[in-house]
């Protein structure tokens, strides 16, 4: 009688009822419009560049699917190709959505890319969603728990690494010994009024859902530090320092370069653009053949980059230097490398338009 009492409670544990995106809106409004103009909210049916590299892959399967459309029920169809992904569906379309988020349990480590694992609860009963908050208020729509195991292991499921089909390592943004905390300091900033419309605990701030990266300009700012000096006239030395808890490239699209300049009555007479250690880019190859996308890639064809902390110290000889000359050091991000935008039929969608992070300023005296 215990072992069949025990089965059934087993077989009548069930994912929760889910909450989608708009539902979110009844009680939280400023929260989902934050999260709707996040790159959260993106996936295959609104981000451009995540669709034509997903149907570059396969136009049969969709293997993005784990991480970019992690609150789909069919993700092992979408997966193997039995299926393909279908707007209509309010899971799918939702993308990283906010009921998946807050209801990663924990997160399993694994070779090629790490697991989600969703709370799970008994059927009829309401969904809990864990968050941070250490008093958080209940609701006729779900429970909230603060869980500590979240916050340590939020972002490991899609943010920690990636292997390609071929075993090669082609994503990573956390090590292993890595807090998600330092993620959610970072790219979940607090900022002013509550969580929730009706605010009864009278809350003066909330995290962020904008989730701010590349795309945001006070994000680029904060992300990367550059000092200039000036030596005997003639020696410039730039220090560059990664700011981020993460390498300057974890994606294989993204491009980065540091560009220096000496002007002379507003007329650039030198700067570093033949320095191939100023670009900062993962290249890929599957045999002797260039790819772009490195779903098939094999290895490495050229990497460079800037570990998380890092900093890197350029050193430019220019003996013609005079006084009143103007150096400038800037750093720029670009979303997708032009290579890419073209090999996926993106060129005229600026998608590769230089982003400028920071830039320093001084005068030869």
């Amino acid at each position: 009688m215990r072992i069949f009492l025990l089965i059934s409670i087993i077989f009548s544990m069930s994912w929760s009822v889910y909450l989608s995106n708009k539902s979110c809106k009844e009680c939280h409004k400023d929260i989902y419009n934050e999260y709707q103009r996040s790159y959260h909210s993106k996936g295959y049916f609104n981000d451009i560049l995540h669709r034509h590299i997903a149907d570059k892959i396969s136009t049969k399967k969709y293997d993005c699917a784990v991480c970019h459309m992690p609150a789909a029920s069919n993700i092992k169809a979408l997966v193997n190709g039995t299926e393909r992904p279908n707007r209509n569906d309010v899971r799918q379309k939702d993308a990283i959505s906010c009921f998946l988020c807050h209801e990663i349990a924990y997160v399993k480590k694994a070779h090629r890319y790490n697991h989600i694992i969703l709370t799970k609860q008994v059927e009829g009963y309401k969904p809990s969603l864990y968050g941070e908050l250490k008093n958080p208020d209940e609701n006729d729509k779900h429970s909230s728990l603060n869980n500590p195991l979240y916050k340590d292991n939020v972002c490991k499921g899609c943010h920690a690494h990636k292997r390609n089909k071929n075993d090669l390592l082609i994503f990573k943004a956390m090590n292993d010994k890595q807090s998600s905390k330092e993620c959610i300091k970072c790219h979940m900033p607090y900022i002013s009024g509550g969580n929730e419309n009706m605010n009864k605990r009278a809350r003066t701030k909330h995290r962020s859902h904008f989730f701010y990266g590349i795309h945001n300009d006070d994000m680029r700012r904060k992300s990367v530090d550059i000092k200039l000096n000036i030596k005997k006239k003639y020696h410039i030395i730039v220090t560059l320092k990664n700011k981020m808890a993460h390498p300057l490239i974890i994606q294989s699209a993204r491009k980065m370069f540091l560009r220096v300049t000496v002007k002379r009555d507003d007329k650039i007479i030198w700067s570093n653009k033949k320095d191939k250690s100023s670009y900062f880019k993962y290249d890929y190859l599957n045999g002797k053949k260039d790819i772009i996308i490195p779903y098939d890639a094999t290895s490495y064809k050229w990497f460079n980059n800037l570990g998380a902390k890092k900093s890197k110290v350029y050193n430019y000889f220019i003996k013609d230097l005079k006084k009143g000359d103007k150096i400038i050091a800037s750093f720029y991000m670009i979303i997708a490398k032009k290579e890419c935008i073209d090999d996926i039929g993106l060129s005229d969608s600026g998608l590769d338009k230089p982003l400028l992070a920071k830039k320093i300023i001084k005068i030869v005296k």
